[in-house]
């Protein structure tokens, strides 16, 4: 569901972003203050990015390829692009494919620095999740009902921080014991991804997750996500939720609103789910 946690090492002052080749760990690409384009999919192809590295200083396999701006041997290949905190941890990390160089520049982020202009492949930086990696970085995602008023295809992007982050997030910390009792907050379930909004937050906190579809949903109730079965759970303003989540789903019995399909995975799974 989520990758594991990389480690990027220390970078410079400002430093949000660092390249690593993801045939070599050894071999570090460099650090970057600025990548405007990596949550822009471009028109003709979702996973197609045009990015810019800014303030950047290239290493190993991505300086190779500086030097072959127009050939083939401009593309560096494959890698993990890290988002990294204002300590230098890393947060989360996104694999990128055919990282190819197709412009250098001199940067006015500092001496030596350059602008790299890259382009390469990622299907998992959606849009509008720049910002919601923003207030993890600055330490602001600290609140529960951030996402309230997100519009739908932003709250998609919030659950996609919130899993790709996941370790970062946990920092080390244990499931929370069988038994315990969350306490589901229903007033802005309005549809599926807000729901898992609510349910992450009611679990493991602001900007926590726990699960963003229904196969993940399961995997996250197996254990490991923050929760040990069985647990209780108390849903609140339910509903209101029944009526906002009535889209039936199929099942192999035929089909059930997505509501009471919710209640039944969570019940098959050991959770005692209290309507209120």
């Amino acid at each position: 569901m989520g990758s594991a946690m990389r480690t990027a090492g220390r970078g410079g002052e400002g430093q949000k972003y660092a390249l690593t080749s993801d045939e070599d760990d050894a071999d570090f690409w460099g650090f970057a203050r600025e990548a405007e384009g990596l949550f822009t999919p471009l028109p003709h192809d979702e996973g197609a990015r045009r990015v810019r590295l800014m303030g950047c200083l290239p290493q190993g396999g991505l300086l190779k390829s500086l030097g072959h701006v127009g050939s083939r041997r401009a593309t560096a290949g494959n890698a993990w692009f890290d988002l990294i905190d204002g300590d230098g941890a890393t947060m989360g990390s996104y694999f990128v494919g055919e990282v190819t160089v197709i412009g250098v520049e001199p940067s006015a982020r500092g001496a030596g620095l350059v602008d790299l202009t890259l382009t390469l492949w990622c299907e998992n930086a959606l849009a509008g999740a720049e910002p919601v990696w923003e207030l993890l970085r600055t330490g602001h995602l600290n609140r529960t009902g951030m996402w309230h008023e997100l519009a739908p295809e932003d709250r998609h992007a919030w659950l996609s921080v919130a899993l790709w982050s996941w370790d970062y997030h946990r920092r080390g910390r244990p499931d929370a014991p069988a038994g315990e009792v969350f306490t589901l907050d229903g007033r802005h379930i309005v549809d599926e991804d807000s729901f898992y909004c609510a349910i992450g937050e009611a679990v493991n906190g602001p900007g926590g997750y726990f699960g963003w579809n229904l196969d993940a949903l399961e995997d996250c109730l197996r254990g490991g996500w923050g929760a040990t079965t069985p647990f209780a759970l108390h849903w609140d303003s339910s509903a209101e939720s029944r009526t906002r989540l009535a889209a039936r789903v199929p099942t192999a019995d035929g089909d059930a609103s997505l509501f009471d399909l919710l209640v039944k995975i969570m019940a098959d799974r050991n959770v005692s789910v209290t309507l209120r």
